[in-house]
């Protein structure tokens, strides 16, 4: 444990909350947004023009926010200090047609979205959540926090050598949750949905469903210095940076960069859509701040030159019982302060230079901070940090938060670090 004169716990409550509270990437926008809200932040349309004034702003797509204060005196060659995230996680996503079933069971179908731990969503109480979208093109936030849906594993007698040989599970076959008895009829689930969010199932055109665990986070432990709970890979992250965000503005006209939060959708499946961090949108977002306070491309070319981002993601803290899976000298452990990630062949974008950049943040947040890189023999996991430098040209570090069970339904960090990453990136976004 670290010194507990720094750790407020209230914000690892809060950021139980947040968790809890978003239970899709849609609902984790519109919870950050509220929050900025409450900041003095207000939202833009993409489709209008947009002023250069001083103040906080943000835009919303689908599962992405991208939010920025501009201080007073800000030029349009001021550069941008930006914290990268994202806001989805693997799980279990409801297919175009959802009424399914087999034996006099009703069930939903399901398509697996990211690299999930399948075995964690056995046996497990789910809601539904996420959005639809209604015949007008607006949408509608649908959160059945209540246990609905259920994916049954199969019982050992009928599976004899399941704790010998371990368990096999076909995505297609095992994984489809039932949520009642009797004839599949189409149309039900949407229907019930429809009622659920109080709008006629008729005027429902579209949705963009998924299913999650509604057990809460949880404080863990003798002295409750851990905490379980979903979705921390990467919305631990987004908490943080909307924390650190909020925080630097209130710095106002003391601030010399323009600080910024990323959080991007689809990073679990390669950033490749017009929310991920590999298309247009942050580019365009920050293009268009330079161009509102009256910049030319050679300002934009400028502010990019100076501009850094930290893509903060979750990392893989040392496991007890699998020790040997990670690099030796380098093993970090919860509650020991963000881990900055590095990876040579750019599976992390950090050099040493931006090395250099988190740790002092750090030394001026009074933030402990640790190293990781992958075992040798391990593939490297990435994120949104390479495909941020590589598509902006901006300078980009990959730090984050230590975790077990990452992918799982319920992963698990050490309760100080939410707390401890929060401190470091409102140092970085301060200047």
């Amino acid at each position: 444990m670290t010194n507990s004169a720094r750790f407020d716990r209230g914000h690892t409550d809060d950021l139980m909350s947040f968790l809890a509270a978003s239970p899709s990437p849609y609902h984790a926008v519109a919870n950050a947004a509220e929050r900025l809200e409450k900041a003095g932040f207000r939202q833009v349309a993409e489709t209008d023009a947009w002023d250069g004034e001083s103040g906080g702003r943000y835009v919303l797509r689908g599962g992405a926010i991208i939010a920025w204060y501009v201080p007073e005196g800000a030029s349009a060659a001021t550069p941008y200090r930006i914290v990268g995230a994202h806001t989805d996680s693997p799980n279990l996503r409801v297919k175009p047609i959802p009424d399914t079933g087999a034996r006099g069971w009703r069930q939903v179908a399901v398509e697996i979205y990211g690299g999930t731990l399948l075995n964690t969503w056995l046996d497990r109480d789910l809601g539904l959540s996420g959005r639809v979208t209604l015949a007008d093109g607006t949408h509608r936030l649908v959160h059945v926090d209540r246990a609905l849906l259920r994916v049954p594993q199969l019982a050992v007698h009928l599976d004899r050598s399941v704790n010998a040989d371990g368990l096999k599970l076909d995505k297609q076959r095992h994984m489809t949750p039932i949520w009642g008895l009797g004839e599949v009829a189409e149309g039900d689930l949407i229907a019930f949905v429809a009622e659920e969010t109080g709008v006629p199932a008729g005027d429902i055109k579209g949705w963009d469903l998924m299913v999650h665990s509604i057990e809460p986070p949880a404080y863990l432990g003798r002295d409750r210095e851990l905490v379980a709970g979903p979705r921390m890979d990467n919305l631990l992250s987004v908490h943080a940076g909307t924390a650190a965000l909020t925080a630097a503005a209130a710095r106002g006209s003391a601030l010399t960069s323009i600080p910024v939060l990323a959080a991007f959708d689809h990073e679990e499946n390669g950033s490749q859509s017009d929310t991920g961090a590999d298309g247009p949108l942050l580019g365009t977002v920050l293009e268009r701040s330079v161009f509102a306070r009256g910049g030319s491309y050679e300002d934009r070319a400028r502010a990019f030159a100076g501009t850094i981002c930290l893509s903060s993601d979750t990392g893989h803290a040392v496991h007890p019982n699998y020790s040997e899976r990670h690099e030796p000298g380098h093993q970090p452990m919860p509650n020991g302060g963000p881990i900055l990630k590095v990876n040579v062949n750019q599976r992390y974008a950090t050099d040493g230079s931006g090395r250099a950049v988190f740790a002092a943040a750090c030394e001026r947040a009074d933030v402990p901070w640790q190293s990781f890189v992958s075992n040798n023999s391990m593939p490297c996991g990435t994120t949104i940090g390479p495909i941020t430098a590589a598509r902006h040209g901006i300078a980009t570090v990959d730090i984050g938060v230590a975790i077990l069970s990452m992918h799982s339904a319920r992963e698990l960090c050490g309760a100080e670090d939410p707390y401890l990453l929060a401190n470091a990136l409102t140092a970085f976004l301060e200047g």
